[in-house]
């Protein structure tokens, strides 16, 4: 079975951590920012870890 092509808008998007788990940083942080609280910006800046149900998709899409 041949190579799984890596998605390359996935790759740029999520990291891999060093114990396996997918890094992602927030939606809603570009534009529109006057009207959202200092408090909601602030945690909009801080990655996440992608969710259990969507990782395996996220993997496969990486080719990990």
């Amino acid at each position: 079975m041949p190579k799984l092509k890596t998605r390359r808008a996935v790759a740029k998007r999520f990291k891999v951590t060093s114990s396996g788990k997918l890094k992602r940083s927030h939606a809603f942080a570009g534009h529109i920012l006057t009207k959202k609280t200092a408090k909601r910006k602030r945690n909009l800046r801080k990655s996440d870890i992608v969710s259990s149900s969507d990782e395996k998709r996220m993997k496969r899409m990486l080719g990990i």
